[in-house]
């Protein structure tokens, strides 16, 4: 949609098809699978709940540190490296803030 507005028509329509046939495919093959019922139920079990904190963390780690190399390959190829730098920082600052967060409620 972002693409469509800003002028690449063809790109747009082409990440619309792309999503729209992904969420078909979630929505036919969704309802058998064990794993997608449960990330998906309001309540999950314990085991999907550990699950997903586990996914998310490593989300977490792979953004951070694709965004490091970012940093650190615009530095070397001569640019400032902004935009990556506040991703990164941010990252930090979120990460300390949830340890802090979690070690007092643990």
């Amino acid at each position: 949609m972002a693409a469509t507005f800003g002028g690449r028509l063809a790109l747009g329509l082409v990440t619309f098809g792309i999503l729209a046939a992904c969420s078909l495919v979630l929505v036919l093959l969704g309802r058998r699978s064990e794993t997608y019922q449960g990330f998906t139920e309001k309540e999950p079990d314990e085991r999907f709940a550990r699950i997903s904190g586990r996914a998310w963390a490593g989300t977490g780690v792979v953004l951070t540190v694709g965004n490091l190399y970012a940093f650190i390959g615009d530095l070397a190829s001569g640019r400032s490296g902004d935009p990556y730098f506040w991703f990164v920082a941010t990252a930090a600052i979120a990460y300390i803030g949830f340890v802090a967060f979690w070690s007092r409620r643990a």
